[in-house]
């Protein structure tokens, strides 16, 4: 019997720090002194060719969500990507989010791009999963889609947990 018990508590501390892990946000202070909060990003999408990570960062008044595609372009060709981003969502409805900036990261060895979600949105992406990502990869090729097959529930999941923290 103390067996048992034994194990149905670890079993249950397993439970509870997976939950809570999932929860992990991160700061950093900005130059001009914000501070964003944000997840590490998760794969959304992965072939022998390209990859898309995807995760959530907010100033605390608008969230974001944050892309790094692989491949991505040079630099020079890269900060011309401006167009929109359309992702649709498990709903079967399309939510076009605005395109907000283009960032090189770590010695340009890593390039985000970051897109405003509109606050009428902001439930949507609360509720359902993320489907089907259109980006327009602008001096690589035409617009990508990405199908995702990985952490669907990602951006659902880290919104939720911006969302619990503000309540």
């Amino acid at each position: 019997m103390k067996k048992i018990s034994f194990l149905v508590i670890v079993f249950l501390l397993l439970i509870t720090s997976k939950i809570f892990a999932q929860c992990d946000i991160k700061n950093k202070l900005l130059a001009d002194g914000t501070i964003v909060y944000y997840f590490d990003p998760a794969v959304f999408y992965t072939t022998q060719s390209k990859s898309l990570k995807i995760n959530i960062v907010t100033d605390k008044e608008h969230y974001f969500i944050a892309l790094q595609p692989t491949p991505f372009p040079p630099k020079k060709e890269g900060k011309k990507i401006n167009d929109d981003l359309i992702v649709h969502l498990g709903d079967q409805k399309s939510y076009k989010l605005s395109h907000y900036d283009t960032q090189y990261m770590r010695n340009d060895s890593i390039m985000q791009v970051l897109y405003l979600m509109d606050d009428k949105d902001v439930e949507a992406f609360s509720k359902f999963e993320a489907v089907v990502a259109q980006i327009n990869m602008k001096g690589t090729e035409f617009i990508r889609d990405y199908n995702f097959k990985l952490h669907k529930d990602a951006i659902k999941e880290q919104l939720n947990c911006f969302l619990k923290k503000e309540e």
